[in-house]
């Protein structure tokens, strides 16, 4: 598939942070293509550099040089504001913490991200509850954080990425905080949609068996990229 066709697109991306005066590099030259509807994992070490891949794909933070085509849209292009509107209109964010709002019950904290956009707030509500439906948590509308199981939790949290019909979801150690057989739930819901709805999944994770149930394993070492491709038949799998 071509660059054009790609959901994701870097090229030659390299990260540096200055510490005392010195550049650190973090990322070096990563290129990397994801397509459409595939699910992938990045895994590596503490310090590897895949949390700040992942912030650059999120337009969260911005890569010292290279480039990075969301979409077909070049993000170098995008200012502050722009950026804030493609990750609300193109991104689904889950994070290992769930980050719900405690004082909203589940059906607004799935609706706050339509709210951003400007949707009245009953449409909102109810596109919320279609997708709380979806994740399995049709009888748990009214319920506040506080009353809902960790694995609840999260299932809320990817209802509210989904909810906006994002192309790209980005789950950062989305399973973290749960026990195994919640994870391996999470993670299956998570591949469901990814199949059923043809969203872009890129899951960071330290849980290797999880990482190896998605379509593509990408590990992180020393700013670098390496896909391990010892499992994959599909020729479109790739990195260029």
């Amino acid at each position: 598939m071509s660059v054009e066709d790609s959901v994701i697109s870097l090229r030659n991306i390299a990260h540096t942070y200055s510490l005392g005066g010195a550049d650190l590099p973090i990322l070096r030259d990563v290129s990397l293509n994801i397509d459409r509807g595939e699910s992938c994992a990045i895994v590596g070490a503490s310090g590897s550099g895949k949390s700040t891949l992942l912030n650059i794909l999120g337009l969260l933070d911005r890569q010292t040089s290279g480039s990075y085509l969301l979409n077909g849209q070049n993000t170098a292009d995008l200012n502050d504001d722009q950026r804030a509107a493609f990750r609300n209109n193109y991104i689904g964010f889950v994070f290992q913490a769930f980050h719900l709002l405690p004082r909203l019950n589940t059906v607004d904290n799935v609706a706050l991200p339509l709210l951003y956009r400007g949707l009245k707030r009953n449409e909102a509500r109810q596109e919320a509850k279609e997708q709380l439906e979806k994740v399995g948590l049709a009888d748990r509308l009214q319920h506040y954080p506080a009353d809902l199981s960790g694995g609840q939790r999260q299932r809320v949290a990817i209802a509210r990425a989904l909810v906006g019909k994002p192309s790209l979801v980005l789950a950062d150690e989305p399973t973290g905080n749960l026990d195994s057989d919640t994870a391996q739930s999470i993670l299956s819901l998570l591949l469901k949609l990814n199949s059923d709805d043809h969203v872009t999944l890129i899951l960071v994770t330290h849980d290797d068996s999880l990482a190896r149930q998605l379509g593509r394993y990408i590990k992180v070492a020393s700013g670098a990229l390496i896909e391990d491709t010892s499992e994959q038949t599909d020729e479109r799998r790739y990195l260029r």
